[in-house]
């Protein structure tokens, strides 16, 4: 029994630290091509915007998957809805100018934040979930800036953009922190 559960733990950090390695290069890339707009919200920009949070959509269900075996996904089910909910909320807020982008993606960042903080925490006997529960307490307090910058004079979404930089690099120190697991297979 014990070895049936290793081999799923081992499974899963495997997938996850495939995953992690994509987010990273998805996180930096986007942030890079964001800085690029973020004063305005042109075609590029929303359409940046848009796609970040459907990245992570797609991004949780690979999760849930792997995660069956290890856990109850049930948090990342919550995300995707969330996650799903932010896309069209966002898509709804450009229209809207900066202000509401950032309210928007605020709450996302409080959410998610919180999801990935509690998903990290039942997953810490598997390993590298240090950098996820650190990321997802930083994403609570970064989403609470955002929703707090709505309100300044000139708002602009050059924090939202650099939002996903330290979200990038904790997925690559996960990702290299479950190496070890990932290897048990």
């Amino acid at each position: 029994m014990a070895t049936i559960v290793s081999n799923s733990i081992a499974g899963t950090a495997s997938t996850l630290r495939r995953l992690y390695f994509v987010r990273f290069g998805f996180a930096i890339v986007w942030a890079l091509v964001m800085f690029t707009t973020a004063s305005k919200l042109g075609p590029l920009a929303v359409t940046l915007l848009v796609l970040y949070p459907l990245f992570d959509v797609a991004a949780a269900v690979i999760d849930a998957r792997a995660s069956r075996t290890t856990g109850s996904p049930v948090l990342l089910y919550v995300n995707i809805v969330v996650s799903l909910l932010t896309a069209a909320g966002v898509a709804i807020a450009c229209a809207s100018g900066i202000p509401a982008v950032l309210r928007v993606w605020g709450a996302w960042a409080v959410v998610a934040g919180l999801v990935q903080l509690i998903v990290g925490v039942t997953r810490r006997t598997m390993g590298g979930q240090w950098p996820m529960i650190i990321s997802g307490a930083i994403s609570v307090l970064a989403g609470s800036s955002f929703i707090i910058g709505a309100s300044a004079e000139n708002p602009t979404l050059t924090n939202a953009a650099g939002y996903a930089i330290p979200g990038g690099v904790f997925f690559l120190i996960s990702a290299i922190r479950l190496s070890r697991a990932a290897k048990e297979r």
